[in-house]
């Protein structure tokens, strides 16, 4: 069977699966090994030990367990919750405030985690429940959490991004910085959106209620501000700009970042040891799952049938 052939049926296969309700991690390495055990004839078992010993010994992978600790440490500290709060009340006297709050906490969450799936997640349980309890459109609601979570598959550092920049052997800053800007404009397009939906119809986004901005004063406000988004804030300017600047090296950039991770979670008096145990687990899981998934990829690649090449 043609190499084409293979790689199509690998598509449709890793669809089954994935609609089945497979998780996707477990549908591409299930994918991956049965069919390059098909084209290999069990050849793939042979290399994929080797496979995945050279992928934990790939320098620039070394980047992922680094950047999926900084993200979740960000996310177990309660950070992302005091941002979109603060955020969401300096907006709040503009109708669909909320909604503007959650899409750039969706920024600054993907420029931190680089994981889709923890961005849903958080942005989920922080801010959807502020969303409909503030009688914004329930499906309106999912939409902005849903799209904002996925910023993070394209703003740096995205896991993907990594991962890409190994397959494709092309430098990760450089595909951070082609990222960078296509990642921001997404993010604008998505503003542009809700701002022109408050015109058409601005019953679906109501401004947050006026006792409820009278509550916290503005010397308040802005002191929240500066205490509360500044710091991650610049954290993440300075790991993406010291990469993209070429001051440091992804894997040198994303140590600094898991530190700054720690002294902030410290800082906001969110660090103990059940905290710490959980990203250290959670990083583990995710990282190990990704490391597997590159191995069984870079395995099924060579165990296909090289492609032959006619005149």
């Amino acid at each position: 069977m043609a190499p084409e052939l293979y790689a199509l049926l690998m598509i449709v296969f890793f669809f089954v699966a994935l609609f089945s309700g497979m998780p996707v991690g477990f549908g591409i390495m299930a994918v991956g090994l049965v069919f390059g055990f098909i084209a290999g004839e069990g050849f793939i078992f042979n290399i994929l030990p080797s496979m995945i010993y050279g992928v934990l010994t790939n320098y620039t992978l070394l980047t992922i367990p680094l950047f999926v600790f900084m993200g979740m440490m960000l996310e177990r500290s309660k950070i992302a919750e005091r941002m979109l709060d603060v955020i969401g009340h300096m907006s709040g006297r503009l109708p669909g405030g909320m909604c503007l709050a959650v899409i750039l906490v969706g920024v600054l969450m993907g420029a931190a985690t680089g994981i889709v799936g923890a961005s849903v997640v958080a942005l989920t349980l922080i801010g959807l429940p502020g969303l409909l309890r503030r009688n914004h459109r329930p499906t309106l609601a999912c939409g902005t959490v849903c799209a904002a979570g996925t910023l993070g598959q394209i703003i740096p550092p995205s896991l993907v991004l990594i991962v890409l920049a190994d397959i494709m052997n092309l430098s990760v800053g450089t595909l951070f910085a082609a990222a960078l800007m296509p990642g921001l404009l997404l993010a604008g397009l998505y503003l542009l959106y809700l701002l022109a939906l408050v015109v058409v119809s601005p019953d679906s986004l109501p401004p947050i209620p006026l006792e409820e901005r009278e509550a916290m004063s503005a010397t308040q406000l802005a002191k929240d501000f500066v205490t509360t988004v500044v710091p991650p804030l610049l954290l993440m300017v300075a790991v993406l700009g010291s990469i993209i600047g070429g001051f440091a090296a992804p894997t040198e950039a994303a140590s600094v970042g898991s530190v700054g991770a720690l002294l902030l979670t410290a800082l906001f008096r969110r660090l103990n040891w059940s905290v710490f145990k959980d990203v250290c687990n959670s990083s583990l899981r995710i990282s190990s799952t990704i490391f597997f998934m590159d191995g069984a990829r870079k395995a099924a690649q060579q165990a296909l049938p090289p492609r032959r090449l006619t005149k």
